[in-house]
């Protein structure tokens, strides 16, 4: 049975003016003779003010992943749960919850074509379309409640990775997608054989999946090993990024590799100390290509020379989780401490109350 919360529009008890709103009693509604929706009250604040918190810091003290939607919504996810700035106001996201009720890491966002927000966390998944959240959960059919990534492709199909393995969902049943056994990866505190750790659709619409077992495609219903003719030896494959012009960027536990024009190349060997491998990778507005290595550092490209980034002293930033750009072309980035936004250089941390 899936389960349907209605999401509370919800200021936080630090609003400077108080809201109110008109509970309503819960009522089921019978779905298809089996399916339920638990109706809650919607609290809409009164006041039109822009949302500031008393007790300002950072937007939670873990982001793992920052997202901007159609809209221009910004949505951040952490151990604080997701959090949606809609240009006027930050607004924590209540009802994307547990099976039992309790508060959840999110790890990823994606959205469909309608709008709707998927999210991916700690005990499932979560869907949000206007003020009405969807909760999806082992019981309903998914894999695992440990999910990692999240991405909807072109049919508008969910493809869910999990701890354990691979699930597409259309809608209606999570159908599992079988992937060779891999490796469980004993430097991390979470792992197992079959964790996926990013999926990504590509401007031909190829499904690309990062896994302990690997790099993999999916295209036309075939599963192919894309690591072996890439030359990847590492089982662990750990982000994907397609930049404007069409290449594709693979991250590993044993450096960066780059697919240009089918030539593969690994970026960083011999170059960087690898350590714990490389993260999230973006693109900024001069083409320049920005890396996170070793869970600390970042580092860019500009298509010749791979160079060291150096923050400012005395400023701050987040150990990265994750560098992203935004609709306006700024760079954020998102981890350990909050997030920031680079501006003029250096990274400045952006807060409860922005700046935004």
């Amino acid at each position: 049975m899936t389960k349907n919360i209605l999401l509370y529009t919800l200021l936080l008890p630090f609003l400077l003016q108080s809201c109110t709103g008109q509970n309503k009693k819960e009522s089921l509604m019978k779905e298809n003779a089996t399916d339920s929706i638990k109706k809650e009250p919607i609290v809409t604040p009164k006041n039109t003010a822009p949302f500031s918190f008393v007790n300002n810091g950072p937007i939670s003290q873990v982001v793992r992943t920052i997202f901007q939607d159609s809209k221009g919504n910004l949505w951040f996810g952490g151990e604080g749960g997701a959090f949606k700035f809609d240009n006027t106001m930050l607004l924590p996201m209540v009802g994307i919850q547990s099976e039992t009720g309790k508060g959840v890491t999110v790890k990823a966002f994606s959205e469909a074509k309608d709008g709707t927000i998927w999210i991916a966390h700690t005990d499932g998944v979560s869907s949000i379309k206007g003020e009405t959240v969807h909760n999806y959960y082992k019981s309903d059919g998914l894999i695992s409640n440990d999910t990692w990534c999240i991405a909807v492709d072109a049919q508008d199909k969910i493809w869910i990775g999990t701890i354990n393995g691979l699930c597409i969902f259309d809608g209606t049943t999570f159908t599992p997608l079988e992937l060779p056994e891999g490796v469980k990866d004993t430097s991390v505190g979470i792992s197992s054989t079959k964790m996926i750790h990013a999926i990504l659709q590509d401007h031909n619409g190829k499904i690309w999946i990062a896994s302990n077992a690997g790099l993999f495609s999916y295209t036309d219903n075939q599963l192919v090993n894309e690591s072996k003719q890439f030359g990847i030896t590492t089982p662990f494959v750990t982000k994907l990024f397609e930049d404007s012009k069409g290449n594709l960027w693979i991250s590993t536990k044993e450096g960066l590799y780059v697919v240009q024009k089918g030539v593969v190349q690994n970026l960083t060997r011999g170059k960087i100390e690898i350590g714990k491998g490389i993260g999230s990778v973006t693109e900024a507005k001069d083409g320049t290509i920005w890396i996170v290595a070793n869970q600390h550092f970042l580092y860019t490209f500009d298509g010749t020379k791979l160079k060291e980034f150096q923050q400012k002293e005395g400023i701050k930033r987040p150990v990265p989780f994750e560098i992203y750009k935004d609709q306006k072309e700024r760079l954020w980035l998102v981890g350990f401490g909050g997030a920031s936004r680079l501006e003029n250089g250096t990274f400045i941390p952006v807060t409860k109350n922005g700046p935004w």
